[in-house]
């Protein structure tokens, strides 16, 4: 990996805008070949903002080395994700990294189950694809939001669940997300069998996401096999 301190400049290459309030810019590196990165992993924006310079962290949702993909929602009075949103193709972005734990460098080879809320979809879309690249185990994606605007690249994750017969992928619509996350969870993967051999990655926002991880290795599943990322 590159050292993390290390700080790179990129280029706005393109902007998506998903929904009314969720945003990817892709960020094509001009020192791509120093900058290597795992799945899962991201990297701090360094947003400047007049008084100050602000470090903002963003997992990256592409796969590609030379072009990261970065994907946030508007935040009410946030300084820091109103700059980007004002980001425009041909403007410069530094950032810092590549960062985090939160990783997955092989494909599985024990039963593998992704969970994922909103934009925390992010991190989990390289693994996805990385688990890809060979024979895996079952994979399965529980993917969670508000509203179904808010179910971000379902195309793409349909394309991959056509082609690979070993990967299913479900999406969940509610307003208490957590709490049915949570009870999905027991229901299937706690109370349906006493098989313990799976391993999870879980990402979301917030407490919820510690409530399943403690349920998940609470009902016998060991510490090392659920990777969770709290934002």
């Amino acid at each position: 990996m590159a050292d993390a301190r290390s700080t790179y400049v990129s280029v706005v290459d393109r902007i998506v805008d998903h929904n009314d309030d969720t945003r990817s810019i892709f960020l094509r590196i001009r020192s791509a070949s120093a900058f290597k990165w795992a799945p899962g992993q991201f990297i701090s924006i360094l947003i400047p903002l007049g008084d100050e310079t602000r470090r903002r962290a963003y997992s990256i949702a592409s796969f590609e080395e030379d072009l990261l993909e970065i994907c946030f929602n508007q935040v009410p009075g946030g300084r820091g994700v109103g700059w980007l949103f004002e980001r425009a193709p041909g403007d410069a972005v530094e950032f810092m990294g590549p960062f985090g734990n939160f990783t997955l460098d092989a494909s599985p080879q024990v039963e593998t189950i992704f969970i994922a809320e909103g934009t925390a979809i992010a991190p989990i879309l390289p693994m996805l694809r990385r688990a890809q690249e060979a024979s895996h185990a079952p994979m399965s994606l529980l993917y969670a939001a508000s509203d179904h605007a808010h179910i971000l690249y379902r195309d793409e994750l349909a394309s991959l669940a056509s082609r690979d017969p070993n990967f299913g992928f479900e999406t969940l619509v509610a307003d208490n997300i957590y709490e049915r996350l949570h009870d999905e969870v027991s229901r299937r993967w706690v109370v349906a069998d006493t098989n313990r051999a799976r391993q999870f990655y879980i990402c979301g926002v917030g407490k919820g996401v510690v409530r399943i991880r403690d349920l998940l290795r609470g009902s016998g599943y060991e510490r090392r096999a659920v990777h969770y990322e709290q934002w």
